[in-house]
């Protein structure tokens, strides 16, 4: 009879790929999700579910502006209410003021003499409960001069516009005395010989909105302070090694005595990457003695992150045949108050703002503008979305003119597998046979049929760069039982990797598929993870742990070996399996037999390491590209402008898929999240710069009623990725060309082109009206 780990080796190819995705091997297969039970019984426990007795109650206090100068905080009526044990001002903390951030150390943990945002905490009450501490924050009196802030990319831009930053944050910066805190340029070819070469040329200018992440769990942090004078700290933060190496910093403590807790956090998105409350929840605890907990509103949380708002002007030439010769892009990201990872989003998103394309002649000036609003932060797409906004269109535009459609006008000009798309110095190339997700997505959407009059079909492509950097580590421990533990600390946001790293393991060491158990979420347990972003979970950790899998396998043939009084070299070792000169047995079984009666376990490490670049723009070349194709079919309603998707196509090119499942479901979230910036979401500021819908009643978002008729989700699969069997990195490459393709469908039904961002039914609507 035949075992399951010998059927597993039967059914792979050379490459060690799963012949038969489907077939008796984990790998390939749609594996239900690892915890997924306990998020769809409402079991798991978030940050907020967590249970500490006696631990203060924090709450923020702020003032109702988005800019102002603090001349004086009164906390006595505070101190007088009931259960408030503490009111802790910017004179309580260190003098300077700590700041902390990612990119530019600029964050002050508490308001520093000025207020920058609307929403930015000036105090903090501690109390016994809740009720308590809001009681103690309304009752605070803060004395301040609202000052005329800057609150869109043209005030801030504007000669003699306030500064948000004080220059002294930015000693010796070109742009300290501006309300530029970085700036990107990109540029290779002949540009000006190029746009004499050109027959047709675009010239337009796109908005793309300020929109929040949303997570279903808000905002929360406990610390606890330890009897060794360290911190715990517990956050539903993607990057707890970032944020471990924050407040060891911020406080001036080894980070042997930080420990950060992370629960897997009820949706990320990019909004809970980088430290925001954590140093000034690590403050408080430290100053009491006693654990602080806060608990963040969901209008609070509105306020704590969001995506960085654009503009972007671009002119494009293409020649009468259809080809593009040059791309000139300036785009403005609205970065907010403090530099967060904004300028990184900046400086990625308009690195391929020429899109996948064969362009020869291409300039490209970015700037990341600072402004008195909620300071941005990483969001799905990392910035691409804005830029593939304006390039998707400019495409269109062009083929209008010249008489071609969307399809054949993209046909025409993307690159092959191993073209550059971005030339020079910092060149890259395609990584991937990106013409069949195009082609599969027109073929999908049915791109040559007839529509019914009021219908029209859209179709775009985007294009995001993976990880330029990074160090994953893992542990697989192999115990004598044929069961297995993963230690890895990438953090499961929704994206499932504890799932995959348990189906490798199960293949790679035979084990079955629920013996096989992930540790996660503890930098006290388990080893370093740089962080969980730009879709590197399977390429990076995955690597690691594959590595780790393999590291155990050569140490139970080195143990076997010496245990029965073999010669190694008479022995090897597959996936799965140990292969001895009578024949191959299990894994788990070699293992047992290595061990003997003494028991014990076999303990494997894996490291996948992507050092940078110093002299490349990104900090080093992408691991690998997200690449997607999206086609949309919209009918439109004239008396309304209200949009009906009857069908929404998006294809992927995955390299591998080793769970089909977790594909289609990380392509359909971004799809649909996609959606939200394309079609509805929006931050809506006041004349005081403060958000006028915060919160669920008034900052719309897909629900089932917006999700398209049809959605179909299909996936490129060439096994030529960097990470584990061949695959990619996924989960953002849904939404990066949602826009564009939308936004094409709307034109090709109406014949309005709309070039600002969200095409709510009012914008479609007026636009209708100005036709006539």
């Amino acid at each position: 009879m035949t075992t399951a780990p010998e059927r597993a080796i039967e059914q792979r190819d050379e490459l060690g790929l799963p012949a038969d995705p489907f077939g008796s091997g984990q790998v390939g297969k749609p594996v239900l999700r690892y915890g997924g039970g306990d998020r769809a019984s409402g079991a798991q426990r978030f940050v907020a579910d967590l249970v500490f007795p006696g631990a203060l109650q924090v709450a923020l206090v702020t003032v109702p502006v988005g800019c102002a100068d603090l001349l004086g905080i009164d906390t006595t009526a505070a101190r007088a209410i009931p259960g408030v044990v503490d009111v802790v001002t910017p004179a309580d903390l260190p003098s300077p003021m700590p700041r902390f951030g990612v990119s530019h150390v600029d964050r002050p943990v508490l308001a520093d003499g000025r207020v920058n945002y609307h929403g930015e905490p000036v105090a903090a009450v501690l109390a016994e409960t809740a009720d308590a501490a809001q009681a103690g924050a309304r009752a605070v009196v803060v004395d301040y001069r609202e000052l005329p802030g800057v609150y869109s990319l043209d005030a801030a831009l504007a000669d003699g516009a306030h500064l948000v930053q004080d220059p002294s944050i930015r000693p010796g910066h070109a742009l300290a005395e501006t309300n530029v805190l970085e700036e990107a340029h990109y540029t290779w070819g002949d540009v000006e010989a190029e746009q004499q070469r050109a027959d047709v040329v675009v010239e337009n200018t796109y908005t793309f909105p300020m929109v929040t992440h949303f997570p279903i769990e808000p905002g929360g942090t406990v610390a606890v302070p330890t009897d060794q004078g360290g911190l715990d700290i517990y956050s539903p933060v993607q990057h707890p090694y970032l944020l471990q190496r924050t407040i060891a910093s911020v406080i001036g403590l080894p980070l042997n005595q930080v420990r950060v807790f992370a629960p897997d956090p009820g949706g990320g998105f990019g909004g809970k990457q980088n430290p925001k409350l954590e140093p000034l929840l690590a403050f408080l605890a430290l100053r009491t003695r006693r654990t602080c907990r806060i608990v963040l509103s969901l209008e609070e949380t509105f306020q704590s992150m969001r995506r960085a708002g654009c503009r972007i002007s671009a002119r494009t030439g293409f020649t009468k045949d259809g080809e593009l010769t040059f791309h000139l892009v300036q785009a403005d990201f609205q970065i907010g108050a403090y530099a967060d990872v904004a300028p990184r989003v900046m400086g990625k998103g308009s690195y391929v703002a020429a899109g996948p394309y064969r362009i020869p002649g291409v300039r490209i000036d970015a700037r990341a503008v600072v402004t008195n609003t909620t300071p941005s932060t990483a969001f799905r797409g990392f910035g691409s979305p804005q830029v593939a906004w304006a390039t998707e269109s400019q495409l269109d535009a062009g083929a209008r003119e010249l008489g071609l459609d969307g399809l054949e006008i993209r046909r025409r000009n993307l690159v092959a597998k191993g073209e550059p798309f971005v030339r020079g110095e910092s060149a890259a190339a395609a990584d991937g046979e990106w013409i069949q997700s195009l082609e599969k997505a027109a073929e999908l959407i049915g791109w040559d049929t007839p529509l019914p009059p009021g219908r029209g079909r859209g179709i775009a492509v985007g294009i995001k760069p993976g990880a330029t950097s990074g160090l994953s580590q893992s542990l697989v421990r192999l115990l004598c039982d044929g069961s297995a533990i993963v230690y890895a600390g990438t953090s499961d946001m929704g994206q499932g990797a504890r799932t995959l790293w348990q189906q490798i393991v199960a293949d790679e060491l035979g084990a079955e598929l629920d013996h096989v158990s992930v540790v996660s979420g503890d930098t006290g347990t388990v080893p370093f993870d740089l962080q969980t972003s730009a879709s590197r979970s399977t390429v990076f950790m995955g690597s690691a742990v594959l590595e780790a899998c393999q590291d155990v396998r050569r140490r139970v043939l080195e143990l076997y070996a010496e245990s029965t009084g073999m010669d190694p070299s008479e022995l090897d070792e597959r996936p799965g399996v140990l292969v001895t000169p009578d024949g191959e047995i299990s894994l788990p079984e070699a293992a047992r037999t290595a061990l003997g009666s003494l028991r014990g376990e076999f303990i494997g490490q894996g490291t996948r390491r992507l050092r940078g670049k110093s002299k490349h723009p990104l900090g080093g070349d992408a691991a690998f590209y997200e690449f997607n194709a999206t086609a949309i079919e919209v009918e439109v309603d004239r008396e309304t402008g209200e949009l009906l998707l009857t069908r929404h196509v998006t294809v992927s090119d995955v390299g591998t898929e080793l769970n089909p499942l977790q594909v289609v479901s990380q392509d359909e979230g971004a799809a649909i999240m996609g959606l939200g910036h394309s079609q509805m979401e929006q931050l809506l500021l006041d004349e005081h710069g403060r958000i006028r819908n915060l919160g669920a009643l008034d900052y719309r978002i897909p629900t089932f009623k917006d999700v398209p008729v049809e959605l179909v989700s299909a996936a490129v699969e060439n096994h030529d990725g960097p990470g584990p069997y061949g695959s990619k990195g996924i989960s953002e490459g849904a939404l990066l060309c949602t826009a564009g393709a939308l936004g094409a469908a709307v034109t090709d039904a109406t014949g309005v082109v709309i070039r600002d961002l969200p095409l709510t039914p009012e914008r479609v609507w007026t636009a209708l009206q100005h036709q006539h």
